[in-house]
């Protein structure tokens, strides 16, 4: 067990959550699965509690809480990728299986989760500083999805 862990929360879905994530992102993994010893508010004994779960080599535990609390965009992953066509494949998957696309390289999974997710080329930029950072953030700036070409062509003026 890691000594510091990400707990979501999920109305019911977190082990279908922990499964959709294990499938589209590289060093994910589903673990154990806790089923309640007792009837709670919102569930039954013996229903899905928490899943252990790892995304992108961070480890999670999602918990089947009930609608109390909901996701927003003050918590997000950040994957990191290489080129479009990884861009494309995070981001179709996301959207894809009832996500929705939001500004900046930022989506939404269908549990909520916010993603961003964000070419390195982007982040060289923004470290780099000055008229590149500059330029290519106005270029991001008009973006739902990153085009990297569009980046790469800010940077370099």
């Amino acid at each position: 067990m890691a000594k510091n862990t990400i707990c979501l929360w999920y109305e019911k879905d977190a082990e279908e959550a922990a499964n959709f994530y294990a499938k589209t992102f590289p060093d994910s993994s589903v673990g154990s699965v806790t089923r309640a010893p007792g009837d709670y508010p919102d569930g039954k004994q013996g229903d899905v509690l928490m899943v252990d779960f790892t995304v992108a080599g961070v480890s999670c535990i999602g918990l089947n809480g009930g609608p109390v609390f909901k996701h927003s965009e003050a918590f997000s992953f950040q994957i990191s990728t290489e080129d479009q066509a990884e861009t494309d494949r995070y981001w179709n998957a996301i959207v894809g299986n009832g996500g929705q696309e939001s500004e900046c390289g930022w989506c939404k999974d269908r549990w909520g989760i916010s993603w961003q997710i964000t070419p390195r080329t982007l982040m060289e930029a923004m470290q780099a500083g000055g008229s590149e950072a500059k330029r290519a953030f106005d270029a991001m700036m008009t973006m739902k999805k990153i085009d990297v070409a569009a980046i790469e062509a800010a940077r370099h003026g």
